[in-house]
């Protein structure tokens, strides 16, 4: 299948059924020949990364807004906007592109409108660019629901926020103790031509200064190293393991947090790690599997623990709760498309849900890490704050570090250009009462 053509038709299901790119892209990249899979992804997340912008010019060139069945006629002009403005295609090779990709689709009589859509910006692209500039959509490139939340939030911190999710995120790694150190990993990788610094606040993080393939990262097939974020590194060392502890990893998948836990405690006494989607923990144990580490994976609903867990009880519990992924934006871009206003309310009652699901789970004494991809306080400070307020046993157990924001509950990460993603951590401490106390 010719590459645009593929592009846009996994552009036109993010934009019509709102399905993510990483659900749709693996069948896309399978219709083309291999040199062109760079193309496909090139062209969709790029598009994704700039839509609100680019819909924003499509909404001043088109004469009547298109229908909804033609959501990917609508994917085909802003691809080609995309080409036209984000990359060195030929202006004269996008369009003609873009014009047979209408072909491709079997809508002819897109033909025309595509063509003179995307040649009418070239003639009036400076004049129409600089009308734009006072649209806070076309400007920052996100939903206007996310700019006025983003801004309340974040008020001081919002432009940087915009321009990370923006931008490109930067490839870290996490090094396995177990098997090498940063210091002789990052000379492994000087060896074959590559660089990277270590992250400023991961102990086990290297960033590398370009990207690479894994396949040129050396020991990551023999599991040296892994690929994560310097945020989601921060995980495993708030939970403070100790040989022989149970531990419990909620939401898993797809199990990078997994891993470092036992790359981090190597003694432990068993770990668990849940995640009710079978093919994501396929990839758990895939990931397991590279690293030469086990644990007991079980697929079922961290809200619904009696269904595959009786006991005993865990000392340690990561809720990894499910989100908005609005700290990782850069990463799926596809977020601005999928993600509305009123998905954040429903994302804080399924996460205040997880938390009280699993808290009789975990044993007096323990503790438990609450962490989302998020930099919505609704999601996050919001959360804890009721669920500490409405559950007697649970006491915030403060976390001092040298990263993120302290907010009322737990520390916020929020994304750096060339840094770490937007990330929220939690530690909760479940209370002894001994029977004096109980009486």
């Amino acid at each position: 299948m010719d590459p645009r053509t593929a592009a846009t038709t996994a552009l036109a299901q993010v934009i019509r059924r709102g399905r993510s790119l990483a659900s749709v892209l693996p069948q896309a990249l399978q219709q083309v020949e291999a040199r062109d899979s760079g193309l496909v992804q090139e062209l969709c997340y790029g598009s994704a990364r700039w839509y609100p912008q680019l819909d924003c010019i499509l909404g001043r060139l088109l004469a009547k807004p298109l229908k909804a069945k033609d959501s990917d006629i609508r994917a085909v002009l802003i691809s080609g906007l995309y080409q036209l403005i984000y990359t060195r295609i030929p202006d004269h090779a996008a369009i003609s592109a873009s014009v047979n990709v209408t072909r491709h689709i079997k809508k002819d009589w897109a033909s025309r409108l595509v063509n003179g859509v995307l040649r009418r910006f070239q003639r009036e692209r400076a004049a129409l660019l600089e009308i734009l500039e006072s649209d806070p959509e076309y400007r920052l490139a996100h939903p206007a629901w996310m700019i006025e939340a983003i801004g309340s939030a974040w008020p001081q911190q919002a432009p940087a926020i915009f321009a990370a999710n923006n931008d490109h995120p930067p490839l870290t790694l996490r090094i396995n103790t177990r098997r090498t150190s940063p210091a002789q990993w990052q000379q492994h990788l000087a060896d074959r031509g590559l660089s990277g610094r270590p992250t400023p606040f991961s102990a086990t993080g290297i960033t590398l200064d370009r990207a690479a393939d894994v396949g040129e990262l050396p020991g990551f097939d023999a599991g040296e190293v892994s690929v994560q974020d310097e945020a989601a590194q921060l995980a495993a060392p708030l939970l403070q393991l100790q040989p022989g502890q149970r531990v419990l990893d909620a939401c898993c998948a797809p199990g990078g947090k997994t891993g470092h836990i036992l790359e981090s405690q190597p003694a432990l006494g068993q770990l668990v790690a849940v995640d009710m989607d079978r093919g994501r923990l396929a990839r758990v144990a895939h990931n397991l599997d590279r690293l030469q580490l086990s644990a007991q994976l079980i697929c079922g609903d961290a809200a619904e623990p009696q269904q595959w867990w009786q006991g005993p009880a865990f000392e340690r519990i990561l809720l990894d709760a499910p989100c908005s992924a609005t700290g990782v934006i850069r990463r799926h871009p596809d977020i601005k498309l999928l993600r509305g206003r009123t998905d954040i309310d429903a994302m804080a009652a399924l996460q205040l849900q997880l938390l009280r699901a699993l808290w009789p789970l975990l044993a007096p004494g323990g503790i438990l890490v609450y962490a989302t991809c998020s930099i919505m306080p609704a999601e996050n400070t919001a959360v804890v704050g009721k669920f500490i307020a409405a559950t007697a046993d649970a006491r915030e157990d403060k976390i001092d570090a040298p990263w993120g924001l302290a907010q009322p509950f737990g520390r916020q990460l929020l994304p750096q250009v060339g840094g770490h993603d937007g990330f929220y951590y939690a530690r909760l401490k479940k209370l002894v009462y001994n029977d004096k106390q109980m009486g």
